[in-house]
């Protein structure tokens, strides 16, 4: 069997629909959109959402809330993702990113307290947990808010 010999299976297949190619197509006349209304003209068609005059669904439901279009975002790095790093390695925004904790460099770091240090870093991150900072520098590390 050659590449060119290759073919899909049988009924795998299916042929498209030639519209508008006379009555003897099957689908000719009308091309099987019907008689009249909007969906049988050309370029006529309703956009999404439309319910044909009835109120639409996205403006009977309530608004609720708004966007706080200050919100800062932070990327969670926690205690138990630091055992990457050597000991006594000073662990900032380009290290954290270089060990894929970090995908951007405009992204906000804050650390939290999730799991357990035995060895102390120095760490350079935005935010700091009260539990992060404990850990930390009970095992003999600093964390330095910039």
């Amino acid at each position: 069997m050659k590449l060119n010999e290759l073919s899909p299976p049988k009924g795998a297949r299916k042929a498209v629909k030639r519209l508008g190619r006379g009555p003897g197509s099957g689908h000719g006349k009308t091309a099987c959109r019907g008689s009249n209304g909007q969906k049988s003209r050309s370029g006529g068609n309703i956009r999404p959402g439309y319910e044909g005059g009835q109120m639409p669904l996205q403006r009977r439901l309530p608004k609720r809330g708004f966007t706080n279009i200050f919100k800062k975002e932070y990327v969670i790095v926690n205690i138990r993702d630091l055992g990457r790093f050597e000991k006594g390695a000073v662990v900032d925004k380009a290290a954290l990113m270089e060990a894929g904790l970090v995908r951007r460099n405009s992204d906000s770091i804050k650390l939290l307290g999730q799991g357990v240090i035995d060895y102390p870093l120095v760490l350079k991150v935005d935010r700091c947990s009260r539990s992060a900072r404990e850990k930390l520098e009970a095992a003999g590390g600093k964390v330095e808010v910039i």
